[in-house]
This record gives structure tokens, C-alpha cells and sequence, in this order.
């Protein structure tokens, strides 16, 4: 069982994640594809990825940007699970040559 995150350790933890906020219980972040397709596939990898660890992200396609947004449901805030996959969503997003648009 996953554990909540106080709001000192999910401060911490962005010092990691660069192009992620915090607001509430929900870490956020939005990047910008080179094409539409690219974005597309962007959300396959982080589908797979998800899928993996049984974590799923709310997911917003606006043609090249897509938004992500990470909560544990069932712990009513964040979790490690949620810093981990933002962890993942960062990586594919640069492989894919995708830009943070905070």
C-alpha cells in the first residue's frame, strides 16, 4: 500500500521535476509536441508506461500540447506512484523531442 506524501516531501521531490507544479492533491505538467502524431505517440508511451505500474494519468490532447495530471485516487492526495510516473512522463517527453510548457 502506497503511503500520502506530506507537502514537504512533494516540494522536495519537484526539485527533480522541473516542469511539474503541485496544486492540492494533483501534480501537473503540459508539453509540446514537434508534430501532432509525436504527441500521440507520446501518450502511447506513457499509456504503456502507466499500464506497467497500474497508475494511470488524467491525459488532455489539445493538438500538440498534452497535459498530464497525477493523483492517487484511493490515497485522496499524491503518492510515490505519482512522482515516479511524472519521473517517466518527463523522460518520454524529451525522447520525443517535446517541450515543457509551463
Amino acid at each position: 500500500m502506497t503511503r500520502r506524501l506530506t507537502d514537504e516531501e512533494i516540494e522536495r521531490q519537484l526539485g527533480d521535476l522541473p516542469d511539474w507544479t503541485h496544486d492540492d492533491d494533483t501534480l501537473r505538467a503540459s508539453f509540446e509536441a514537434p508534430a501532432f502524431l509525436t504527441g500521440i505517440a507520446l501518450v502511447q508511451e506513457v499509456a504503456s508506461a502507466a499500464e506497467t505500474m497500474d497508475h494511470h494519468p488524467d491525459i488532455d490532447i489539445r493538438w500538440r500540447t498534452v497535459s498530464f495530471a497525477l493523483s492517487t485516487h484511493s490515497e485522496g492526495g499524491l503518492t510515490q506512484l505519482d512522482v515516479e510516473l511524472a519521473h517517466q512522463i518527463s523522460q518520454e517527453a524529451a525522447r520525443a523531442g517535446a517541450v515543457a510548457t509551463t
